[in-house]
């Protein structure tokens, strides 16, 4: 994967806005001072991992509020094709669209894959103070391990 450096343990997340999708505007400073973020990023919506993904994030939502704590997964699929995916997958979380410019949060976050012209499998437990707390990185075709990020916010 040839990827953009990002954020690393103790640094400040990077600042972002996109779009949600129900087309709204979702941030990271939104939750500053209030709210933990589990930022997940994944390739494409409508694909057997990264829909098996969204699914186990979904299921463990009273978990990830039970944390204080916000799950906004980004891909760099337009808003349309994330409405499409939530709807047909009873999503309710937030799935942020990097489409445009094409996948500036990816790059910014050091999960942009140029070969694939999208997102990486990257994940970042940020802090209600805008720290990133733990990060992992997975191949294309590995699913992650949700227990890795209740451990790390349990450490929060």
């Amino acid at each position: 994967m040839a990827k953009v450096g990002g954020p690393a343990v103790g640094d400040s997340a990077p600042a972002f806005q996109l779009r949600d999708q129900y087309g709204s505007e979702q941030s990271l400073a939104a939750r500053s001072g209030s709210r933990n973020v589990l930022l997940v990023f994944y390739p494409f919506a409508f694909t057997g991992v990264c829909s098996g993904e969204m699914l186990a994030l979904q299921e463990h939502a009273d978990d990830w509020a039970g944390a204080g704590t916000d799950v906004l997964a980004v891909s760099c699929d337009p808003v349309p094709s994330l409405r499409a995916f939530a709807d047909a997958n009873g999503l309710t979380i937030p799935l942020l669209s990097d489409f445009w410019p094409h996948g500036a949060v990816s790059k910014a976050y050091g999960a942009f894959d140029s070969d694939l012209g999208a997102a990486g499998r990257a994940t970042y437990v940020i802090d209600k103070v805008g720290t990133v707390r733990w990060t992992v990185q997975s191949a294309i075709a590995d699913a992650r391990d949700l227990g890795g990020y209740l451990k790390a916010l349990d450490a929060l």
